[in-house]
């Protein structure tokens, strides 16, 4: 449903877990939001000034504290073991790459390795700045690093979000269902470059990506 409103199109595999989080706490929110309004209109009328009443000190309702607290504390820990083995799933788990790569990000683009011809990272491997290329419904797995300061590797279509850190290998994977073109813009503020820090995801069938891949190879041996 949110996806109709403003999110934008989907084309990953863990994609509708997390839009079913995201409209899960955007209904509570909204739930919450109009409570509260509600709440606030009625005081207004009902505590609104009247000749003759005066000021009255209210220290508070402890029992009514202690019920707001407990709902807040419900909630949130419903929604950590709800969204548990999503999160498990995207960061920890996933199914076994088909396709692999290196990452890494600098001010102010995005460093993407290739394996070299033979499968291999290594003398052979290719980099490429800022495009990123892969077949479409393969698991690509790639590792995610930084060589100066911290950014977000963010594909809004993937809703795949994963910081950068210097120092730190982060291994990351996704699944795109649909060919297409997508932005990878970075999602940290990093810098005086930091708006124009943009990469291009694009998601192909097999033939096309090893055919650029293929072009790719002959133009870095020239």
């Amino acid at each position: 449903m949110l996806e109709h409103l403003w999110f934008p199109h989907d084309i990953s595999t863990f994609g509708p877990q997390i839009d079913w989080l995201f409209e899960l706490i955007f209904w509570i929110v909204i739930f919450t939001w109009v409570a509260v309004t509600v709440a606030m209109v009625v005081f207004l009328f009902k505590y609104r000034h009247r000749e003759g009443r005066k000021a009255e000190y209210i220290e508070g309702n402890s029992r009514l504290e202690v019920t707001w607290t407990v709902a807040t504390t419900v909630i949130l820990i419903g929604l950590a073991l709800l969204s548990k083995s999503t999160w498990a799933y995207v960061k920890e788990n996933g199914p076994p790459g088909q396709v692999f790569y290196k990452v890494t990000a600098k001010q102010f683009n995005w460093e993407i390795t290739y394996p070299g011809p033979d499968g291999n990272f290594g003398a052979k491997e290719m980099t490429v700045e800022n495009e990123m290329h892969v077949p479409v419904n393969k698991v690509v797995r790639f590792d995610l690093t930084s060589k100066d300061v911290i950014h977000s590797f963010f594909v809004p279509n993937m809703r795949l979000k994963q910081d950068a850190v210097p120092g730190r290998t982060i291994h990351v994977w996704f699944q795109a269902t649909e060919p297409g073109t997508y932005p990878i813009p970075c999602a940290e503020l990093c810098g005086f470059g930091h708006s124009g820090m943009q990469g291009t995801l694009t998601v192909e069938s097999e033939e096309d990506f090893q055919k650029w891949l293929k072009d790719q190879y002959a133009n870095n041996q020239q």
